[in-house]
């Protein structure tokens, strides 16, 4: 099962490295056409955007572990790990809960977008937005499994080995030495 979801989530970069390439290479054709030719052509600035939209989401839903995430923590590691615990079930189920409560109108808004494509490539738009979709149900699925391993195991910070530690140190002036002389 491990290497299944090491070979998956593998396909998954691979897909998020394919978007960024995509975007990369369209925004070097923008570069080239507006400062070299002096022709600057319009599609490759949606294709930029649609391409990091895509990557956002994918990469978030896909390739970002949740320890990776930036997180405002001062409370939650305050407090003992029992209740890191709970403050983690809390809110990997709110998160649960406002994507399921969202998801009704968030599909009917991309089916309605079925009607409408993108100014230059004449994308329809809901194949642009489906990735919010995809999105969705990875995130719900990925809560939803964190759940019962937090009730099992405790909040992944509790595990020292997740840990890095950094030190801050006020800068030393040009003149002083390790010693403070």
């Amino acid at each position: 099962m491990r290497t299944a979801l090491g070979w998956l989530s593998a396909r998954a970069e691979n897909v998020a490295v394919g978007l960024l390439t995509v975007m990369f290479l369209s925004f070097v054709v923008q570069i080239g056409a507006r400062y070299l030719i002096n022709a600057p052509v319009g599609w490759t600035l949606e294709l930029c955007l649609t391409m990091w939209l895509w990557v956002v989401f994918w990469g978030t839903a896909f390739c970002v572990r949740d320890r990776d995430h930036v997180k405002f923590d001062i409370l939650y590691l305050a407090v003992p790990p029992h209740v890191r615990r709970w403050f983690a079930v809390v809110s990997s189920a709110a998160i649960v809960v406002g994507l399921l409560v969202s998801a009704p109108a968030t599909w009917d808004y991309i089916s309605f977008l079925y009607i409408k494509k993108s100014a230059t490539l004449r994308i329809r738009l809901n194949y642009v937005f489906m990735v919010y979709m995809i999105f969705l149900a990875a995130v719900v699925i990925r809560y939803s499994v964190r759940i019962p391993r937090l009730l099992r195991e405790g909040a992944p910070e509790d595990h020292p080995e997740d840990h890095v530690e950094v030190e801050i140190r006020p800068p030393q002036s040009a003149g002083q030495g390790t010693d403070g002389r």
